[in-house]
């Protein structure tokens, strides 16, 4: 099994499928991470917020893969903003993880009201020409943001790492990314369970006419639209499943019935609203 890679603005390429560690219990993420490696994947998403990068790097180093066939995501937490914080945070992760570089460094989220993202920015360029990060990004910004740090920076981010679902897929923010290469990473990519996605006709003719579960033609569909994904689960047997994606494809009227289910449904925080 080849996962595909998806091309970032900078020439910088990441494996369009991954797993997330996003609430995963800290003591026990070292075995879970180690289970999806040993399943395939090569591309894990973290941050400092989880509280859990001590558990990735400890998979990391115990799975015995090469450093170079590994993609590690972490974020900078809201906290950590302001001055020359982002500089002692990437340093205090990469120590977590037991890495002298990530691969991809982002922004958690703009948090707006502490009026400190584009520094943020500007930091996470030194960080990236420092070495410490291959490629840097954002998570949860709109455009307006996107836009204030490329004023400021003349730097595109390589990602902006969205909640985006099929009842919410955020075409204002998606637009705005595409016309600037920005890659868009789909958190929350199945709803969070928040809503019966699952029993969506679309999504379970799908399943029917294709013999996958409702996740596995959900997360393609992702795929199909040029999303970056990253599913996590607790669970050996679906975090199997949800590799499991690459042995069928779904129709254009398949997609396009997916689509359809775009009702403005977020389920988590507006990011003006996390500070």
């Amino acid at each position: 099994m080849t996962i595909p890679t998806v091309q970032f603005n900078d020439g910088n390429s990441i494996p369009q499928l991954g797993f997330g560690v996003f609430k995963v219990d800290p003591a026990g993420t070292e075995r879970i991470v180690l289970d999806a490696l040993e399943a395939g994947y090569r591309h894990i998403d973290t941050a400092a917020f989880y509280d859990n990068e001590e558990g990735v790097g400890a998979a990391i180093a115990r799975s015995g893969i090469p450093r170079e066939e590994l993609f590690v995501t972490t974020k900078l937490w809201n906290d950590r903003q302001s001055g020359d914080e982002p500089l002692r945070a990437i340093d205090e992760s990469l120590a977590k993880l037991g890495l002298d570089h990530v691969d991809l460094y982002l922004v958690h989220w703009p948090a707006p009201a502490k009026g400190d993202y584009v520094n943020a920015w500007q930091k996470l360029v030194e960080i990236r020409d420092a070495g410490k990060a291959r490629s840097i990004g954002v998570s949860n910004f709109l455009p307006e943001h996107l836009a204030a740090v490329i004023e400021a920076t003349d730097v595109v981010p390589a990602v902006d790492q969205i909640e985006l679902h099929p009842a919410y897929q955020q075409r204002d923010v998606t637009d705005y990314a595409a016309a600037r290469g920005i890659r868009i990473e789909a958190w929350g990519p199945l709803g969070q369970g928040k809503y019966p996605l699952f029993e969506e006709e679309p999504v379970a003719a799908a399943a029917r006419a294709h013999g996958k579960s409702p996740a596995q033609v959900v997360l393609r569909w992702h795929l199909q639209q040029g999303n970056i994904v990253f599913p996590k689960s607790n669970s050996p047997e679906r975090v199997r499943e949800n590799l499991d994606l690459f042995d069928f494809a779904l129709t254009d009227a398949e997609q396009a019935a997916i689509i359809s289910l775009e009702r403005g449904g977020r389920v988590s925080a507006h990011p003006n609203e996390v500070n």
